[in-house]
């Protein structure tokens, strides 16, 4: 995304670089920008906004890709959920309630992906960021609580 702006940037400042024409002698401090100038800032103006509206356009494509995302992390939440009912009783009745928090923070990102189709072309880019900071916050807590049950797990089976 940002590289795309980038980009469009860089192109810009290329294209008004190759269009001024070299003068002998310097315009005057005061004279108003020139009709060239104008140009390049509406073209300017123009990308970006087609830049935004491609993101946005990508939104339908987004929201499905994250509800597989979600689909998946809940079905290692309940593959984890199987090897807890396999466990000591106090620590499954720690990771009960583990995975209860991780099931409740994965509801709530559905909740939020909904959320995020009615985002506007406005709202778009601060939507997604703040969904996929949830998501990663929600996977990185996954991931803490398969670690944290794989070491209460694996040393006692192993003695």
């Amino acid at each position: 995304m940002k590289s795309k702006r980038i980009f469009i940037t860089i192109f810009s400042v290329a294209a008004f670089a190759v269009g001024c024409k070299p003068t002998d002698s310097p315009p005057p401090a005061n004279n108003p920008p020139s009709p060239q100038l104008d140009q390049v800032k509406k073209e300017t103006r123009e990308a970006l906004q087609a830049t935004k509206a491609y993101a946005y356009a990508q939104k339908a494509e987004f929201v499905e890709s994250m509800k597989i995302e979600l689909a998946a992390l809940d079905k290692e939440i309940e593959a984890l959920a199987v090897k807890v009912e396999n466990s000591s009783a106090a620590t499954k009745e720690e990771a009960k309630a583990k995975l209860q928090a991780l099931r409740v923070r994965t509801a709530g990102l559905n909740k939020e992906l909904d959320g995020v189709k009615d985002a506007t072309e406005a709202t778009w880019e601060d939507v997604k960021a703040g969904f996929k900071k949830g998501y990663d916050e929600a996977k990185d807590a996954f991931n803490q609580a398969r670690q944290w049950l794989s070491d209460k797990i694996e040393p006692s089976s192993g003695q």
